[in-house]
């Protein structure tokens, strides 16, 4: 019993900030889902109706956002994976992580707040940036404007960078601790066999590796589908992200489009809460062949 009492200790002490925590999701969720269904009262609208999400679901300006969030969300998220296992296979196989500082240098973009940034991108790639000026000053371009436009661009280009340059050191973080201990076990016993180091990595490395890295993208897709910052910051007026699509509707002067912002809203926590059901699906795999 008393061992019980000492496990359940600091669950308890824990209980009153947890229910704060939850209550204001909760309530918020909520609050935004009434809204949605066209409950709101201090507007005149006390009739619940699913004619808001009608109205958005057949709107062709929110499924090109859609299209527009998921696209810049799952480009940028696959290329920061690729790029975090290359540099993390890099750093365990030639052991630079601590003899050249590694561990503070490559780290240094998730201490980054999301807004610096798009700011240190829109400073360097839009046109009047310090890359087209360098590129101008030494006659590769025959003027700034002939740079390609890589930020506010329909593409959605701009977005992606800030995202990789983001996403990229996390995945290197995840992938790395597991792709030592699965060197340090397996892969120099694969090599004294006879594989290369390339077949070792492909075959041993990367497939044990695998579980925790998809965790990574999903965390990183996620995140990024429902950011609002970078493509506020860095996007196109059209099309849009979701989450400025949203902010748009809520900050309308007429606030009779304010349900139509919080469909969007619970659009974009029902695909959040699809992708924890994914990630606690991998997060049991991973236990499971631990």
């Amino acid at each position: 019993m008393n061992r019980l009492v000492k496990k359940l200790i600091p669950y308890i002490l824990l209980l009153p900030v947890l229910l704060f925590i939850v209550g204001i999701f909760l309530v918020g969720i909520g609050l935004g889902l009434l809204q949605s269904l066209g409950y709101f009262p201090a507007i005149g609208l006390k009739k619940i109706t699913f004619e808001y999400y009608k109205n958005i679901l057949l709107n062709p300006g929110f499924l090109k956002s859609l299209r527009f969030s998921f696209y810049t969300s799952f480009i940028s998220s696959t290329v920061a994976m690729f790029l975090g296992i290359l540099l993390a296979y890099l750093l365990v196989k030639y052991n630079t992580k601590k003899r050249w500082g590694f561990d503070n240098l490559y780290s240094v973009p998730i201490i980054v707040p999301h807004t610096i940034a798009a700011l240190l991108v829109f400073i360097l790639f839009t046109q009047s940036g310090w890359i087209p000026r360098i590129l101008y000053h030494l006659n590769i371009i025959n003027s700034m404007e002939d740079f390609y436009p890589l930020v506010f661009d329909d593409k959605g280009i701009g977005i992606i960078m800030a995202y990789v340059w983001k996403g990229l050191p996390f995945i290197c973080l995840i992938s790395y601790d597991v792709m030592k201990k699965v060197d340090e076990k397996y892969t120099k016993i694969a090599i004294n066999l006879g594989a290369t180091s390339f077949k070792a990595f492909w075959n041993i490395v990367l497939p044990l590796s695998l579980p925790t890295i998809i965790m990574g993208f999903i965390i990183l897709f996620t995140f990024s589908f429902g950011a609002f910052e970078i493509p506020y910051l860095l996007g196109p007026s059209n099309p849009r992200a979701l989450p400025i699509s949203a902010y748009i509707y809520y900050k309308s002067v007429d606030l009779l489009q304010r349900p139509y912002a919080m469909v969007i809203n619970i659009c974009i926590t029902c695909f959040s809460l699809i992708m924890v059901v994914f990630y606690l699906l991998v997060y049991q795999l991973i236990k499971k062949y631990k």
